[in-house]
């Protein structure tokens, strides 16, 4: 792929890593009536959105922003007459506001063939106009990127009679521009571009910032240019390079958000090219392919699927709805119509999946929506003068609030429309029933969807290549049947010996081997999926080789690592957020989408993608008029060369003929494997054959279904789906759990045994997509969000089309001699005691894989930092170092080139100086036990290096120095999604805040602390509930997007000036442009981590699978940083496995500049690497809070101390060899390494076969040393916010003196994180309990910013009168805020939204009070606090550990779910809460007891004290008959454990041996103390 605007793909850097988000907004007349106040409020709220912006190097050089309008006719008229153009009445021109190039001999030269298409398309061109432009005001790098802009006038010609048979023609002429100008092959013009062309709306764009865009833009300033509709958008990318065209808003669209199954997609509307056929466009379609420009944003592909089915007969909101469903699938609720609609859809098409916010408009309609999770922001406001401003923030515009008649915001999956020209708000009820009125969808899928249950089987003999030559040869005699026969004759002849009943009859063992199958394998994986239905559980990370460094064969699916969300995007919780996911799919081929009819759903429902043996025979006999099914055997002949190529492509031409004959499900089976005939990967070849068909245009026609003994992990099962498998049958692992039950080897009886294991692989499944935020398999069906590690570009531009892959690795000679290799030694001689191999994947087994952490590495390690014996410490790196080179890690490949000469080692930074950039890994205090965890921050302190708290929180007793002066406190003060712990003092007491994205060990995970780890010393740390487990959500609920990681990183920064902001970030393909995104958010140390770390337990899956070696992702940040200029703005610092000074030199040279050890250090302090970490059985007292297990502990912090050092003294000898006198000097060098000679390396060693070019990669030379490392610190602007410039002024008198302080102030959208760096002084003045209660009284009025009252401390209390955007009191650590509409608002408070979404987020201490309704996730976290709130959105009290909610009106979707303490009481007035209420852990009661009664009387009238609530006023008045109305949600373990604590009071027992013994209690444990 060509892209125009990025630089091309180098070294480690791919621009289709790119992504971007942003701040959208729009406005709009209902009636239609156009004017120029209406541009300039829209270039107004623009300029409002700037925070959600972003700029780079340059202040004055934006990201993109711009503005979409109605074609301003009057406008057009006036200043084209100035140029001689002559206008013809409005509609019957288009404009086209083009990009071309600054040189004039090229642009003529396009515009010359522009011409002739316009010409060629019978249209006339009235004229060329340039646009003035005011390049003054734009930066450097803007001005230098600039494209000649011009408007292209086009007349419409007059057969042409509907305004949407022009717009299809301007389509036509754009497409076939862009085609024949933009990516001609001898295209000189890489600017060319049409921001819009049409008749009805025209955009105005570019590489802006928001202030620049009127200023820029001339034609923006005339009070002639009107408009009754106006889209506007920031954009915010993870790049500064100059890109004029990825500005929004785009033709159609403006988005915030990304596109996650984007590969998927696009890959789909190019295999349903060929079927397209409309109507509307007759034989004009061809002229339109492709449809989608792939060398654009995910935005930009997404607006050129709607343009494309909008212009081909679709309405507008259809082809949204189309493309981005609301969740249908488990909503049992859903009006039935509008449910068949959906699922009519989806026999068509899968959704374009991922967070969006979207407003489009086509000059008529405008509208917007939010994906099915809601995770965008979108408030809108409708006022009675029939205006609607809708935007990523409220207060955007100024607006009366008498006037305002509704404050609204979009909810999940909901769409709002305004039709301009009837005049009228069209609500999401209507709209959709509007929609799905068009069709008689429910009767076409009565008739023709079907599942394996209803679908008719011929239940004779599979249908196989026999069968289909027997069609053929029966058929008439044609010169085409001649010409069919000699083609499958040979093909015939090859599959003939490849049919055989034999391998059925092979010893069971030996079966087992032909697929890998190891001890491991079927115990620690098949038989745990079995009897838990879930996927296993590992610990302590992973140490073995990648599989291309391996010595052992590995399987196929081993090469391949998953990609998760991470920053620009979030993972989802496809358990607690249930409702939005889905594991449908379809068999059967597909029809043409765009002629709604009833064959378009004329397919098979399957629930999952994983088949029963039963339902494979159903589909292998397929054979009625509708559904045909063939099955191909997948082998290839061992004894020949190359034979496993000459096999895929037999297999690929056999599909071509099979589906040529009408078989629409193709069956690939290797169940007829012999000795000479071995398995193809099934990977291989069920992705080769799925890009084989897309390229030959019959992908929709098909389905691929795989029969095959190999798979048997979740992870392989999502490989095949997400390279394009339908339905994956593992016949091989049902087999072996069959053998296990049978020999009663597991207590399970066999039908349960597989129901749990397929159950497993499909939660598996939707687990793996929801990391990459991603809610329906149907999605990441074919999406490829996968990397090739150890895989030629060859084998992956042939079979895995698409895919990433940069280091090289396994071509098809070296993949078949690795298959025949395993097949082989299958066919060995067996013995009677024969018996798999033992594995070792995960956990060290002699004779299994190689782990670098072995017993003797362990002892050794171990007794030197012990003893202090540095030459110890030599001999077990030299052990590890040549490990590596040979079979381990990639740095193992890397030289390091050396002088002749050392330097004097006493010339060399000394190691006190080098060991402050150590710091150890984040393991909280919950995973580790208290006396490891103060072990490693002594050690670390004493060294003044840093230390980690984990996510877990801190004691405040560690803040205080110990009698000897040592520091127990946490230098590096973690910010996890779990936000246990995080208050205002736990934040003033770091030197470094880390803001955890993802774990090396686990990314796109949650996290999950079972009850009986939960000790009472824990749940104290965590602010929960001893004996209830404990649940961290997968994404950080206030990190959605880049801009939101900005806001995070300021308001951390706002709550500790003196603290540096990490973001730890894990390891992938495209880590480097969003560590660009992280650098431009401000972050002042971005950590890669490596996939290998991890002291926590995860899945098995995640462990081994997500995530990459730290050095592709140094190497990889480290370049892009460099590329854009921003490589001295931040500190890279690594993690993952560093263990001997050799390490941290590689990581030097490849760009990091601190160093983070996390298994080395708990190695030396007694760690012996049992994996057990998740079972709280840890031997020697490390990974465990038993306190006998505890008492075992023999670690000292002189131990660590002696590990950093020696580290350091290893380093310091490599430094000298190297030639550098301070680390500083190796930072980048990456000239100083080298791949090794292939010499070196065995001769069968598949490592021969890595490319490492790509991570040894300059992307530019610097000018000097100091280019390449941090020397330039962030501004982050603190001096702008309202607490330095006012509130700290108003309130010294309180902080210092004790008196009161009382003020009033206004407040805008742009004053963000009020109120925070004023509890961080109160917090650094008075600790913990901060100041007396309303101390500090402040009233504001206005539209608050985000995080309003983030971390507010003991004795403020906020007072907002308005409104407020998203985050608001998060961390709230013992304030309180109060939110109250306008006095002058005519609307009702408890029907209007006045709070964001996630308020409240992790909440520890304090109180709210919201007269109004609030967005989604409310006290999403809470651990403390009470609040209180008239009305709230989706997942409320999500993942709430403690506090008390009362909400005085109606909940949205999911409430409580992952509710692990706390109560919240619900007015549930028409009695629909139980529908919305997520029971999974929590029971409903009604409220009864007196003290549940007095305690929600008493915060009701609170309530209505302090915000003036009629809603509160009314249920007090009528309190005994509201009382029956009110619904209480208690965690079920929470509440036993209130209960036991209770009884174990009123026997006398003090409050703290009654906790222990609840804990006791519910745990099922005795804690000997």
């Amino acid at each position: 792929m060509r892209y125009t605007t990025l630089p091309e793909k180098q070294g480690l850097y791919d621009p289709k890593y790119e992504h971007d988000a942003c701040g959208i907004g729009f406005i709009c007349k209902i009636d239609g009536e156009a004017s120029h106040k209406l541009i300039t409020d829209a270039v107004t709220i623009l300029k409002n959105l700037t925070h959600r912006g972003g700029v780079g190097s340059e202040p004055d050089t934006g990201d993109g922003a711009g503005i979409l309008i109605q074609m301003p006719h009057e406008f057009m008229c006036k200043v084209c007459a100035s140029d001689g153009i002559k206008l013809p009445d409005k509609g019957d021109y288009g404009v086209g506001m083009l990009f071309l190039s600054p040189d004039k001999d090229t642009r003529e030269q396009s515009l010359a063939k522009l011409k002739e298409i316009i010409a060629e398309e019978k249209q006339s061109l009235l004229g060329i106009r340039d646009v003035p432009v005011f390049p003054d005001c734009i930066g450097k790098t803007a001005r230098e990127a600039m494209p000649h802009i011009c408007q292209i006038f086009i007349k419409k010609e007059k057969s042409l009679k509907k305004e949407q048979d022009f717009e299809r023609k301007l389509y036509v002429i754009c497409k076939r521009a862009e085609h024949e100008i933009r990516y001609a092959a001898d295209s000189t013009d890489k600017y060319f571009y049409f921001a819009s062309l049409s008749a009805k709306t025209i955009v105005y764009k570019g590489m802006l910032t928001p202030d620049q865009v009127s200023e820029f833009y001339l034609d923006l300033k005339d009070v002639d240019m009107k408009t009754a509709i106006a889209l506007v958008h920031s954009r915010f990318s993870t790049n500064t390079f100059p890109s004029w065209e990825r500005a929004h808003p785009n033709r159609y669209i403006i988005h915030n958000g990304e596109i996650n199954t984007i590969r998927g997609n696009v890959n789909w509307v190019k295999a349903r090219e060929r079927m397209f056929s409309a109507k509307t466009f007759g034989n004009d379609i061809s002229k339109i392919l492709p449809v989608i420009n792939e060398d654009g944003s995910d935005s930009a592909m997404l607006d050129n699927y709607l343009q494309f089915l909008t212009l081909s007969g679709y309405s507008l909101p259809g082809a949204v709805m189309l493309t981005i469903p609301e969740p249908w699938e488990n909503n049992p609720h859903m009006d039935a119509e509008k449910r068949a609609f959906y699922a009519y859809n989806s026999c068509m098409t899968e959704p374009w999946d991922g967070p969006a916010a979207i407003a489009f408009t086509d000059g008529r309609y405008v509208g917007a929506t939010l994906d099915r999770n809601g995770i965008r922001p979108a408030r809108y406001t409708v006022t009675d003068d029939g205006t609607v401003i809708l935007a990523s923030e409220v207060g955007v515009l100024d607006i009366d609030e008498s006037k305002i008649l509704k404050k609204e915001r979009l909810h999940p999956g909901k769409m709002l429309l305004i039709d301009t020209e009837k005049g009228r708000i069209i609500d999401d009820e209507e709209l959709k029933s509007i929609e799905a009125g068009k069709h008689p969808y429910k009767a076409w899928l009565a008739e023709n969807l079907e599942t394996l249950d209803t679908v008719e089987s011929s239940y004779a003999e599979d249908s196989d290549w026999h069968s289909l030559v027997g069609g053929i040869k029966g058929s008439v005699d044609t010169p085409a049947k001649a010409v069919k026969l000699k083609r499958v004759a040979e093909i015939e002849k090859s599959f003939a010996a490849r049919s055989n009943d034999f391998a059925d009859m092979l010893p069971f063992i030996q079966r087992e081997k032909v697929f890998g199958y190891t001890w491991e394998d079927v115990n620690g994986t098949l038989k745990a999926m079995a009897e838990k239905g879930d996927d296993p559980i590992s610990a302590m990370g992973i140490d073995s080789p990648i599989a291309v460094l391996s010595e052992k064969p590995q399987l196929l699916y081993n090469y391949f690592k998953q990609l998760f969300a991470q920053v620009t995007n979030p993972p989802i919780d496809a358990i607690r957020e249930q409702i939005v996911t889905s594991s449908l799919v379809y068999l059967g081929g597909e029809s043409n989408i765009l002629e709604p009819t009833g064959e378009n759903c004329r397919r098979i429902r399957l629930s999952t993608p994983i088949l029963t043996l039963e339902q494979l025979q159903t589909v292998k006999t397929l054979d009625t008029p509708h559904y045909k099914a063939i099955t191909l055997p997948i082998l290839f002949d061992t004894t020949k060369k190359g034979d496993l190529t000459a096999s895929c492509d037999r297999i690929f031409e056999a599909a071509d003929l099979a589906v040529d004959e009408g078989y629409n499900v193709l069956v690939l089976s290797d169940r007829a494997f012999g000795k000479n005939f071995a398995p193809i990967p099934a990977l291989l070849i069920s992705s080769g054959l799925h890009h084989h068909l897309i390229n030959r245009g019959t992908r929709m026609k098909v389905s691929i279904v795989l029969e095959s003994g190999e798979p048997r992990e979740v992870h392989h099962m999502a490989l095949l789906v997400g390279y394009g498998v339908n339905a994956v049958c593992p016949y091989m692992a049902y087999e072996i759990l069959d053998k296990l039950c049978e020999e009663g080897l597991t207590e399970m009886d066999s039908k349960t045994a597989k129901e749990n294991y397929m159950k497993a692989l499909t939660k598996g499944i939707v687990k793996i997509a929801s990391k990459m935020g991603i809610s329906t398999i149907q999605s990441y069906q074919g999406a490829q969000i996968f990397e090739a590690l150890g895989i030629s570009s060859e084998l992956v531009d042939k079979y895995f089309t698409g895919t990433t892959t940069r280091i090289g690795g396994l071509d098809s000679k070296l993949l078949e001699k690795e298959s025949i290799k395993r097949h082989e030694k299958a066919f060995e001689p067996i013995s009677a005691d024969a018996a798999l191999e033992s594995g070792g994947n995960h956990k060290w087994r002699s004779g299994g894989e190689y782990h670098m952490f072995n017993p003797e590495t362990i002892y050794k390690l171990q007794m030197a930092c012990r003893t202090g014996d540095y030459k110890l410490y030599k001999e077990y790196a030299a052990e590890m170092n040549a490990y590596q080179e040979h079979e381990c890690t990639i740095r193992g490949l890397l030289d390091i080139k050396t002088i002749d000469k050392p330097i004097a080692i006493d010339q060399v930074e000394s190691v006190e100086s080098i060991v402050k950039r150590f710091k150890t890994g984040a393991m909280s205090y919950g995973s580790i036990s208290k006396e490891a965890h103060e072990c490693l921050t002594i050690a670390m302190n004493r060294l003044r290096g840093k230390s980690n708290s984990g996510e877990g929180g801190e004691d405040p007793d560690r803040y205080e120095p110990l009698p000897n002066d040592d520091s127990c406190s946490s230098a590096i003060k973690q910010v996890a999604s779990g936000r246990f712990g995080v208050h205002i003092h736990y934040l003033n007491n770091a030197k470094e805040i880390q803001i955890k994205m993802a774990q090396g060990a686990k990314p796109g995970e949650g996290g999950h602390l079972p009850g009986g780890k939960v000790y009472p010393w824990i749940a104290k740390a965590r602010h929960s509930t001893t004996g209830v487990s404990l649940i961290s959500p997968p994404p950080h609920h206030d990190i959605y997007s880049i801009e939101d990681l900005a806001q995070l990183i300021h308001d951390l920064k706002n709550a500790n000036r003196d603290a540096r902001i990490s973001v730890k970030l894990v390891s992938e393909a495209g880590v480097g442009t969003i560590a660009v995104g992280v650098a431009k958010g401000r972050a002042d140390v971005i950590l890669i981590s490596g996939y290998d770390g991890g002291t926590g337990a995860a899945p098995r899956t995640s462990v081994r699978n997500a995530g990459l070696p730290w050095e592709l992702g140094v190497a990889e940040t480290h370049q892009a940083l460099l590329m854009n200029n921003m490589r001295n703005r931040v500190v890279i610092e690594t993690d993952g496995k560093l263990l001997t000074g050799r390490d941290v030199a590689v990581a030097a040279l490849l760009g990091a500049e601190e160093y983070g050890f996390a298994t080395g250090p708990l190695v030396a302090i007694g760690c012996v690497m049992m994996r057990v970490c998740n079972l709280d059985t840890c031997p020697v007292g490390v990974a465990t809070q038993n306190p006998l297990l505890r008492s075992r502990f023999c670690g000292k912090p002189e131990y660590v101390e002696n590990f950093m050092r020696f580290i350091a003294m290893d380093l310091r000898e490599w430094m000298a060899k190297i030639g550098v006198k301070s680390v500083n000097e190796m930072i980048g060098h990456v000239e100083r390494l080298s791949q090794k000679p292939l010499s070196q390396l065995d001769r069968d060693s598949k490592a021969r076969s890595v490319d490492l070019n790509a991570l040894l990669y300059q992307p530019k030379i610097c000018s000097n040393d100091s280019e390449r490392y941090f020397n330039t610190p962030q501004n982050h602007e603190l001096s702008k916010t309202l607490d330095m410039n006012t509130l700290m002024q108003l309130c010294k008198p309180a902080v210092y003196n004790g008196k009161k302080v009382r003020a009033k102030l206004e407040i805008s959208n742009r004053n963000r994180v009020t109120g925070t760096i004023l509890s961080s002084e109160i917090a650094r003045v008075h600790g913990e309990k901060g100041l007396p209660e309303d101390s500090i009284a402040l009233d504001f009025v206005g539209s608050a910013g985000q995080s309003f009252g983030a971390f507010l401390a003991y004795g403020v209390t906020l007072r907002l009168t308005g409104e407020c955007n998203d985050y608001i009191g998060k961390g709230l650590s013992g304030g309180k805020i109060i939110v109250v509409p306008s006095e002058k608002a005519g609307f009702l408070p408890e029907e209007n939204v006045i709070v964001g979404n996630v308020a409240f987020y992790g909440a520890v201490y304090g109180e709210a009070y919201i007269r109004g309704v609030a967005g989604e996730r409310f006290c999403v976290r809470n651990s403390g606090i009470t609040a209180v709130v008239e009305g709230i959105g989706d997942h409320g009290c999500e993942y709430m550990t403690g506090g008390t909610v009362v909400v005085l009106g109606k909940t949205g979707r999911n409430f409580a779910a992952g509710m692990s303490g706390g109560e919240a009481y619900v007015y549930d007035k028409d009695g629909t809460f139980e529908e919305n209420c997520n029971k999974s852990l929590v029971s409903l009661e009604a409220v009864q007891n007196p003290e549940d009664v007095e305690m929600v009387r008493t915060l009701i009238q609170k309530h209505a004290e302090l915000t003036g609530s009629t809603v509160a006023a009314n249920v007090l008045e009528h309190f005994d008959m509201a009382l029956s109305h009110f619904v209480k949600v208690i965690p079920n373990d929470y509440k036993r454990v209130k209960e036991i604590i209770k009884a174990e009071e009123a026997k006398g027992v003090a409050k703290e041996a009654a906790v222990l013994a609840a804990f006791e209690t519910v745990a099922h444990k005795k804690v000997a103390m």
